[in-house]
């Protein structure tokens, strides 16, 4: 599988849009490990994806789903709430600081399961799916950018509740921190937009999704951002995603500083995950944000979870989020 650097994707990627050719892409939280594919030459055995229903599933030979065992075992360790308050501590610092107003906080969590990544994979039921072999697979219910008639939209998702909980939904939407990061991040990415688009607007504000996992449903909030592209702007859609990432709401604001912020306080490397992946189908794009993140490594398997931090931020709630977004769409 050829990995390329920015420069090489986006080159890569303009030249294939440009005419018209589709290719599925991956690109790291960094920017430093690309994948660019046409369709026609990606192999199922090495990635097999299912985004919002462009997929490879039925080319080649791909491998089959297995029966899932009769008693799914899921057994999450999250890191100590001492471990986590002192990564959220140096976030709030900065934040308190003036350095940050919305910081994305990540933590890995070791799994035990009888799963396995393919299992995950076939079985998991979200909007984008994908698998890469021996590394990680990812259910992302959440869309980065889609492309169509040369109107760019994004839709950034912020908030999270236990949809169980007595009036989930309106808490939720009354809740102050959370309507506060969430006003943030689509400022942020309405901004990100104007970079590459005239005519940006808010078209839908703070809607929520239900989103099924193997613990329970759970509510989440999303806005709709649009935005005009220029014309002939297929030559150029490279330039366009990479002048746009890393993601906003996977970051913070402003990115650059809040960047710094993360990588400081989490002390792991992201990798693939937060980055985004997508499909150019020769004339529409559509892409997701690479969160729900379970990542193959030799000791076992971690998920990689978090959320946002605001100035109004509690280490007890978040650490709590953080552990709650440690799930499965299985059900």
């Amino acid at each position: 599988m050829k990995l390329y650097n920015k420069q090489e994707a986006a080159q890569r990627m303009n030249a294939l849009a440009g005419n018209a050719t589709p290719f599925v892409f991956l690109i790291d939280y960094l920017q430093e490990q690309i994948y660019v594919e046409e369709v026609k030459e990606i192999s199922s055995a090495e990635l097999l994806y299912n985004l919002n229903g462009f997929t490879n599933e039925s080319s080649g030979r791909p491998l089959q789903p297995r029966a899932l065992p009769k008693q799914i075992v899921w057994c999450p360790n999250p890191i100590p709430f001492e471990t986590y308050e002192h990564a959220f501590g140096h976030v709030k610092k900065n934040i308190l600081a003036g350095n940050s107003f919305l910081t994305n906080l990540t933590s890995r969590t070791p799994v035990h399961t009888n799963l396995t990544l393919e299992d995950l994979y076939f079985h998991s039921r979200a909007l984008y799916k994908l698998w890469m072999k021996g590394r990680f697979v990812v259910f992302s219910p959440e869309i980065f950018v889609r492309i169509t008639d040369g109107i760019i939209s994004s839709y950034p998702m912020k908030g999270t509740i236990d949809a169980t909980l007595p009036d989930a939904r309106r808490t939720l939407l009354e809740d102050e921190k959370e309507a506060a990061e969430h006003a943030t991040i689509v400022d942020l990415i309405r901004n990100d937009l104007s970079i590459v688009a005239s005519h940006v607007r808010v078209k839908h504000y703070r809607y929520v999704d239900v989103i099924h996992t193997n613990r329970g449903p759970i509510l989440q909030t999303s806005s709709e951002i649009c935005g005009k592209l220029p014309e002939r702007y297929e030559s150029r859609l490279g330039d366009i995603l990479f002048s746009m990432l890393p993601a906003g709401s996977i970051t913070g604001a402003p990115k650059p500083k809040t960047m710094q912020i993360i990588r400081e306080a989490e002390g792991y490397e992201r990798g693939f995950y937060t980055g985004i992946t997508g499909y150019f189908d020769g004339s529409r794009l559509d892409s997701a944000v690479m969160i729900r993140f379970v990542e193959q490594q030799p000791d076992g398997f971690y998920f990689k979870s978090g959320g946002g931090i605001t100035f109004k931020s509690d280490a007890r709630s978040e650490y709590e989020e953080m552990k709650q977004k440690v799930y499965v769409p299985i059900y």
